[in-house]
């Protein structure tokens, strides 16, 4: 929950923000990561897998989004989160 909290103050837009893309975006970032983690040690977890896929789509929806709304702020999000090789 501390770090949660921790990425909701990082990337938030404005002081009372909690759900804009860019928090939703960083939330799923970290919890991919820690699936990718998961999944590496745990390879015939399956579930886990089917539940990293749907995430990682549901972050690349809200990066379209982003994208087509505010260019500026996807180009800052994914420098920032470093998804974009």
């Amino acid at each position: 929950m501390e770090v949660k909290s921790k990425m909701i103050e990082e990337f938030r837009v404005h002081e009372r923000d909690t759900g804009s893309a860019d928090v939703q975006i960083a939330l799923l970032t970290q919890r991919i990561n820690q699936l990718t983690e998961h999944l590496q040690k745990n390879i015939k977890d399956h579930s886990s897998r089917r539940g990293l896929l749907k995430l990682v789509s549901q972050r690349r929806r809200l990066l379209d989004y982003l994208h087509t709304t505010d260019a500026g702020r996807y180009q800052l999000l994914t420098k920032r989160l470093k998804l974009r090789k």
